[in-house]
This record gives C-alpha cells, structure tokens and sequence, in this order.
C-alpha cells in the first residue's frame, strides 16, 4: 500500500489549468514564485481576475474546455480533485523559446511573452499529478499563492495522472523543447472532445492514450477482460459440458466464437460474412493475408474434416483466393489418416485449440510479440502443433533478450551514475554479462531503437548525428514472466 502524505496548502492556478494537468495534457505550471522540488500541495482551481480573456490566453485546441471549466465555476466553492508533488523548476528568460514552450503547452505563445514583459522570470513548475480517491470542496479563497487548506489533507500516489514512463517521457520532452510528435491528433482530440456521443468519447480516450495524455485502461495480463483466453482450449474439447450441457451445435458455435475472437486478437481481420453453421465456412481471414479456416469441438477431428475446408472455401471463395490462402483446421485430439493425407495434398495445417490458446496467451503477456507474418512460415502442412511450440519459443526468446538489454541499460547507469549510453559501450559490456545470444553493434542498435520507440516506450533515446552518436536512457522494465 502506497505511503500516505499529509497536505497542509494548495497552490494556486488557473482553473483551465489545473483542468490539463489532471486530464493529463500537460505536466506544467506557471507559479508566481519559484518552486522547490520535492513540494507538496494539493492543486486549488482559481477563478481568473475580471479581465482575463480565455481566448487571448490558450491555445486553439485547448480553448473549448477552458471556456467550458470557467463557465462552470461555483464561486462560493472550489472542489479540490488533485495534488501534485514538484519535481523540477525553471526559470526562463527573454533567451528561451517561448514558441517551442508553447507548443508543449496549453498556453500561446503571446501569453508567454506578455508575462515575460510584465516580470523579469517565469517560472515553470513540472508537476507530478495524482487524483484524489474522493473530491475535497472547500470554500473560495484564492488569496495568494497558496491557500492553507480548511484541515489537512491525507493523501496517497495510489492514483497518478501518468504512470512513471510516460511521466519521464514527457519531462524529457518539454526539458529539451522537443516538437510534438503528433499535433494534427491534438486538434482532433480537441474537436471530438466537444461531440457528447459514446463513439466520440471512446475515440477521444484512444487519441489521448496514443498521445500520452492518460493511460490505456485495462491494459496488464491479469484484466478480467482476458480471462476468455484460458477458455479456449475447454471449449474446444468441451470439457466444459461435465458443468454445463450443451447440444453439439451450441457447443461448436461457441467454439467457432472464440476461434474468431483468438483471431482477431492476434491481428487478423475476421470478415464476419463467414460464420459457419450449416453448410457454411467456418472463418475467412482477410489481412494481413487471405486464411481459411475449419473449427472442431469435440473429442477429435472428424475424417470429412479436410474436405469440408476444401469444399466450402472452394465454393465461397474465387479460385485465385483459395489457392494462396492459409488453410487452418483447429480442433482437438489426432486427426484421421485421411485428414492428414488431404492436409499434404492441399496444404493444410492442423492445430489443437491448446496452440491457439499458446499464441493468445503471449500476445496478452507481451502486446504484439505475435508477427503473423513470421507465424505464416510456421503454418506447414500436417499436424503443426510443435511447430507453433517452436515459434512460441521463438518469441519469448525475443522478448527476453529484449529483457535482457534494458536490464543492461539501468544497470550501467545506476552503476555509473551517467544519464544516458551509446551503443558502442553497450555494446561492449553486453557480452561479459551472460547474454543469450551473440550481437553485433548493427544488431543491438537495431534493438535499442525498437526499445525506445514511442510505442513500446522501454527506453528512451537521445539523437545523434549519426547512428553511433545517440544516447538512450532508462525509462521501465520489461518484464519476463
């Protein structure tokens, strides 16, 4: 359990302001003195003077909601739903650029530099935001910097704004003025965010995610969302009717269900023109490559099993499709002599709902670890659930050298205090630390980089003139289970 801290003030800021930091949108303030870092404070919302003019003061993609939170401040009451902890504070001058500044921010750049003209600093606060388990209303009182709270306050980081990697990896951001990497999707966001429509808020959620603005929900192995995975193999061989009964048709379609399910959460596009039953074809893959496939629940794989797959991806299919399509039986127990004579002869590949459920389970545990590209060249003919074994293997032993190589880049900077590495040395230490597999420099860059996109986000890296030249740093674990 997270250790509690007791607050005893709150700072200051425009509403609109402290409305960003919680959304996530940006991850500074401008206090009116200067900040030292390890400071605590609940953040209090502040009505602006009566001159204050939004629209002169954010940006365009940030002024609906500032209008929308000045237009519903109750006066009499401020409703405290944060406290943050400062962890860096500048001071800038007429020497920084207030338009990359801008940028980074939810404030345009002539309100920077009409502050500027007015004092001889402005100081810019990185704030670490966490939410309050319950809001705190306490009455209006916005004299000052800080407010002394009515009683103190009893807080915890049980619920931070941004988890410690995206926090580390904005501050870099906005420490070195780096551009935004996406801000056509930040005036998207903005837009939606004014559509009070289902569909608009969840495209609005996976925009901010994307940017960095909030964390992917349900996002770990352990969401109850992926229990379904273990199923799959229960409900293949039916296991399941010794608690529940089925008819055999109920029992394939669930089967089929989660066929399709496995699928598309491996990356396939199911088209859902194709959903078995009588006389129909099972399942049709359409990318990233043509598949067809035949699900058997039940004890075994019938004879017909083969030529059902041949005859009804035949029919559904145009001749050129059916021929350059994957062709997939799935399905429990060792199938027939004739089975596997048909799957020889046309091509297919035969696999118990145990290795459907081997593939699911990685793509849970490491996101995107499955290249379906790299699983076709596994998909020979025949039974192939030891080939699926051998590229599950394959896998992993990718994911822990990948591992192996962040746990090498915390250590070498917690062993030698540096803040960043090259390759070169990286490199070098790799190979008296036990590795997997031998590297070359090449090899390893090529692994750094995948490590510090923005999409995996284990590392992060610094850009040199050349490939030799970058820097990359620390920014989480990648875990092996």
């Amino acid at each position: 359990m997270a250790e509690s801290v007791l607050l005893q003030t709150s700072l200051c800021l425009p509403a609109p302001d402290v409305e960003a930091l919680i959304q996530g949108r940006m991850i500074v303030a401008m206090p009116q003195q200067f900040l030292y870092p390890g400071r605590q404070f609940a953040l209090y919302p502040a009505d602006a003077s009566i001159n204050f003019i939004p629209e002169q003061y954010y940006s365009s993609n940030f002024l609906p909601i500032a209008e929308k939170v000045f237009a519903n401040l109750v006066h009499e009451t401020v409703l405290i739903k944060a406290w943050a902890r400062c962890e860096l504070c500048q001071i800038l001058d007429n020497s920084e650029s207030l338009e990359s500044l801008s940028r980074l921010t939810i404030w345009k750049p002539e309100t920077l530099e009409k502050i500027l003209s007015q004092r001889r600093y402005i100081f810019v606060a990185y704030l670490r935001v966490y939410r309050l388990t319950y809001p705190l209303e306490i009455p209006a009182n916005s004299q000052g910097q800080f407010v002394a709270l009515p009683r103190s306050l009893s807080v915890t980081e049980n619920l931070p704004v941004l988890s410690d990697r995206t926090f580390s990896q904005r501050r870099h951001q906005l420490e070195n003025r780096l551009p935004p990497l996406h801000p056509e999707l930040e005036e998207l966001a903005a837009a939606v965010a004014q559509l009070n429509t289902p569909e608009a808020k969840q495209l609005n959620e996976q925009i901010q995610v994307f940017l960095g603005w909030k964390e992917a929900e349900n996002a770990t192995e352990d969401n109850s969302d992926l229990a379904w995975i273990k199923t799959i193999t229960s409900l293949g061989d039916r296991s399941v009717e010794l608690d529940e009964k089925k008819s055999n048709y109920q029992a394939g379609t669930d089967f089929e269900n989660i066929v399709r399910k496995s699928l598309e959460y491996l990356g396939f596009t199911v088209d859902q023109a194709y959903k078995g039953g009588a006389g129909g074809l099972d399942l049709f893959c359409s990318k990233p490559y043509p598949l067809v496939g035949e699900c058997k629940a039940g004890k075994g794989i019938p004879s017909r099993s083969a030529e059902e797959l041949i005859r009804l991806g035949g029919m559904r299919l145009n001749e050129k499709q059916f021929e350059n399509a994957a062709k997939l039986i799935i399905g429990p127990g060792k199938p027939s002599k004739d089975v596997l004579t048909a799957a020889q002869k046309f091509r297919i590949s035969i696999i118990n709902p145990m290795s459907l459920q081997k593939l699911t389970e990685v793509q849970s545990q490491y996101p995107g670890s499955v290249n379906l590209f790299e699983l076709k060249k596994y998909l020979e003919p025949g039974q192939i659930d030891n080939k699926i074994d051998e590229y599950v293997e394959k896998v992993l032993k990718e994911v822990k050298l990948r591992s192996h190589v962040v746990s090498l880049v915390k250590k070498y900077l917690e062993n030698t205090g540096l803040e960043n590495v090259g390759v070169d040395a990286l490199h070098g230490i790799y190979f008296g630390s036990n590795p997997t597999q031998p590297l070359k420099t090449e090899e390893m860059y090529e692994i750094l980089l995948e490590l510090s996109s923005p999409l995996t986000g284990y590392l992060g890296r610094n850009k040199g003139s050349d490939w030799r030249s970058d820097r990359f740093y620390f920014l989480r674990d990648l875990t092996v289970n």
